[in-house]
């Protein structure tokens, strides 16, 4: 993808996938007080809000709106990734390539994102990484999985604890079948 090219608006809203490498591990929520910690200190260093976020054992999906003026999500996506690794334990095999850069074998080095472009595809977005957890067969209710900011927009009253019982949100967003 030598033309792939990102879009930076400052500000904006975005929906991201970001995954392990190892799409076998379930290392996300094994050490998922690492991640909360390594998220919490990317915020107070370059703060964003957090209009959802859903944890998966190997995958996770997030919409985040970035201040005025600022458009640095890929910087903010580089700080977790390094904190999370860092925090670990260092006992994956590395190749060649990532031994040469002196990278962790943990992450996909890229990750997936798309510019919130209105109200109806926020509200989309949002419902998709939520539901994802029952997409993907892990529980069949979406308020039964802990790693998610479900559960804080349902004490807001934004959803009702029992949204997407029944629902099927579908949508090419990121990721492969």
């Amino acid at each position: 993808m030598s033309d792939y090219r990102r879009a930076f608006v400052p500000g904006g809203c975005w929906f991201f996938t970001v995954n392990l490498l190892d799409r076998r591990k379930a290392l996300l929520i094994d050490q998922i007080g690492i991640l909360r910690k390594a998220v919490a200190a990317t915020r107070q260093s370059y703060p964003f809000a957090i209009n959802a976020f859903v944890v998966l054992p190997e995958h996770l999906h997030a919409v985040w709106t970035l201040p005025p003026g600022d458009s640095g999500f890929s910087m903010r996506w580089r700080l977790i990734k390094t904190r999370f690794a860092k925090a670990l334990p260092s006992t994956e095999r590395l190749s060649a390539v990532r031994a040469a850069r002196n990278e962790r074998s943990i992450w996909q080095r890229r990750f997936w994102e798309h510019l919130i472009r209105d109200e109806a595809d926020y509200a989309r977005h949002v419902a998709y990484c939520y539901y994802n957890p029952v997409k993907h067969g892990h529980v069949s209710r979406v308020c039964d999985w802990p790693y998610s900011s479900f559960h804080r927009d349902v004490r807001a009253g934004l959803f009702p604890e029992d949204w997407g019982g029944d629902s099927n949100v579908v949508g090419d967003f990121g990721e492969r079948e």
